[in-house]
């Protein structure tokens, strides 16, 4: 039994990293930032860290918070063999909307077919579905908003740097800043962690001095890199060279910016959202282990994080170039500038909704960051059909993964023998 749903596991894994790790490399990759290649060097090594070192702390209540576990205290059996359920019918759907290309969230698609699993073994009173109506709500606001911080970041940009006569002065003047913005955006989703980790108690210092000691640090290399950066270009370009020549070089020093945000995505998605996987996987091991059905919070092994950051990295490496390609070039074509105003963006929105305690999809976030910054480039350059696509399938992965969690489970109850406590 915990063969068969470790291979599930790692199986859905797989799935989320085709998908939902892919598509947070797209605009790195479509921006030409980076190669493909290098996304997946970059995303495999940092997604799998993230996972590994600090994917313990999140989605824990992932099993226990969608469906009421109380209605399962005496039957445990049955709550282990609908998580198997929800592994199969969430990998399922995932891996037909990589094979579409269609970025989709597997976070939507983990809850869709818990809540189909439970509704199936106990009745519709057994889904929060509160919880179900806030995650629909999001699939309007998360882009929405993710889409309006990019416009601006985007036309701030062309208004303070590449608008001007000067531009790679102007750029200079505003490193500093845009500095202190990413490493304080992305600072907030990473430090926080690292910085309460057990390893790090031996320092005689407040956690948050740690961190902003960390982060004043960062922020002063990644200036003075990019100040370098941009004096090596300079040197190159001639008194006769025109905008167009000079703007490719200034896109060049962005394109160190968009690098340093995609090793930050890829370390953040990694450590947020491998629990998407291994959460049904984890409340499978503790019924099989104490034959009781877990109330509180999971704990997950570290060698349960690390099964699942081995699939999610195989995910991307085998399959993760169909999305990547939709997100970077099938909405809009980006520039590094636009691919780093799209990123940031996105982990702005994503925190913001974080501290409102909002259920968010980062594949929504990047998407509305995406259409935002070609809306201020020029909204006929937007492709609608792509766009469309990508909607209906946001739509979609609820309800569908809702359907298939149902079915999956009533087909077990039928063709396995679900009885007793035979775990």
């Amino acid at each position: 039994m915990l063969i068969f749903s470790s291979v599930l596991a790692f199986y859905l894994a797989w799935n989320l990293g085709a998908n939902d790790v892919a598509n947070s490399m797209g605009t790195s990759v479509g921006s030409k930032a980076i190669t493909l290649r290098q996304a997946l060097i970059i995303a495999g090594i940092l997604e799998f860290v993230g996972a590994v070192l600090f994917g313990q702390g999140v989605s824990k209540k992932l099993a226990t918070g969608v469906v009421n576990p109380n209605l399962f205290l005496d039957r445990p059996d049955l709550l282990l063999w609908g998580m198997v359920a929800v592994l199969i019918s969430a990998s399922l759907w995932l891996n037909l909307a990589t094979f579409l290309g269609l970025p989709v969230s597997s976070s939507h698609a983990t809850v869709g077919a818990i809540a189909g699993m439970g509704w199936m073994a106990w009745g519709f009173p057994a889904v929060n579905w509160a919880s179900i109506g806030t995650i629909s709500l999001s699939w309007i606001a998360t882009p929405l908003i993710s889409g309006c911080i990019a416009a601006l970041l985007y036309r701030l940009l062309h208004l303070g740097i590449f608008d001007r006569s000067s531009p790679d002065q102007s750029l200079q003047e505003w490193i500093p800043w845009l500095s202190v913005l990413l490493t304080g955006t992305f600072g907030v989703l990473v430090l926080p962690p690292i910085v309460a980790t057990p390893s790090l108690r031996w320092i005689p210092l407040p956690t948050h001095t740690i961190a902003l000691g960390i982060g004043s640090l960062a922020a002063i290399v990644l200036t003075l890199s990019l100040l370098g950066g941009i004096r090596s270009v300079g040197g190159e370009i001639s008194p006769t060279a025109n905008f167009g020549f000079r703007q490719f070089q200034l896109e060049t020093v962005f394109a160190r910016f968009q690098l340093l945000s995609a090793c930050c995505v890829a370390f953040a998605h990694g450590s947020n959202d491998v629990g998407n996987a291994i959460a049904p996987f984890a409340a499978i091991l503790t019924i099989h282990q104490t034959h009781q059905v877990p109330l509180a919070d999971l704990d997950i092994p570290l060698w349960v994080l690390a099964w699942g950051g081995l699939g999610i990295v195989a995910g991307l490496a085998v399959w993760g170039k169909k999305v990547i390609s939709t997100i970077g070039e099938g909405i809009i074509p980006l520039q590094p500038s636009g691919g780093f105003c799209a990123e940031l963006a996105t982990a702005m929105t994503i925190l913001f909704a974080s501290r409102l305690g909002l259920p968010v999809s980062t594949s929504h976030a990047l998407v509305g960051a995406v259409v935002g910054i070609g809306w201020v480039q020029n909204w006929r350059s937007i492709q609608l059909t792509t766009l469309r696509s990508i909607g209906l399938s946001w739509v979609a992965t609820i309800p569908i993964a809702l359907a298939l969690g149902a079915g999956t489970f009533y087909g077990l109850r039928i063709f396995l023998p679900i009885a007793g406590n035979g775990l």
